[in-house]
This record gives structure tokens, C-alpha cells and sequence, in this order.
């Protein structure tokens, strides 16, 4: 059940109230007992987790996003530089088909 925050439009008084999405929304003040309670928009609060959604596997270009490992993150927060990947070390290299600008080269 989603949790909503109400506001008075007369005394100020807000709450969070755990309803079912079906309820009606609440309109009496449980403060003041006036009809001016009504819900507040709010940011939603969730976090994506699980394989392909942490901020590291998107960072340093096309080598963390074509599936290597993302670099290793010290206690202090510095990133340490990864070695390369030894299919990114030379361009020249790369079949006709595929170009040298595909991220597997």
C-alpha cells in the first residue's frame, strides 16, 4: 500500500497516511476539522537493483557497457584505473565488417 502526504490548506498540519490506492482521499483536517486536507505531490521513493542498474556500470564508455568489469572503487571513493581490455589495443586490427568505431574494438 502506497504511503500519501496530506496538507491543510488552513493550519498547515501535514501527515502521511498508508492507504489503498482505491480508497477515496481524505478531505477533514484531523487538527483543525476543517474540509481543506488534501494530498501532496510528492517524489517517488524506489531504487532499481540488480544486474545492469548500478552507477558504475555505465561509466568509462563503451568498456563498461560492453559487459567488462567496472573499475574498482577504493574506500576514499577514487576510482582506480582498470587495465585494458586486450581487444581494445589496437584499432587497426578490426575486421572490415565492423569498423573501428563498434564498442568491441
Amino acid at each position: 500500500m502506497p504511503i500519501y502526504a496530506y496538507k491543510c490548506g488552513s493550519c498547515g498540519h501535514a501527515k502521511d497516511v498508508l492507504q489503498k490506492m482505491s480508497d477515496a482521499p481524505l478531505t477533514e483536517c484531523p487538527a483543525c476539522g476543517a474540509a481543506t486536507f488534501s494530498k501532496q505531490l510528492t517524489a517517488a521513493g524506489f531504487q532499481l537493483k540488480g544486474s545492469g542498474w548500478y552507477v558504475t556500470d555505465f561509466r568509462g564508455g563503451a568498456g563498461a557497457a560492453s559487459g567488462t568489469s567496472a573499475p574498482a572503487v577504493s574506500p576514499a571513493g577514487d576510482t582506480a584505473a582498470a587495465a585494458p581490455a586486450p581487444a581494445a589495443e589496437s584499432a587497426s586490427a578490426a575486421p572490415a565488417s565492423c569498423g573501428s568505431s563498434c564498442a568491441c574494438h
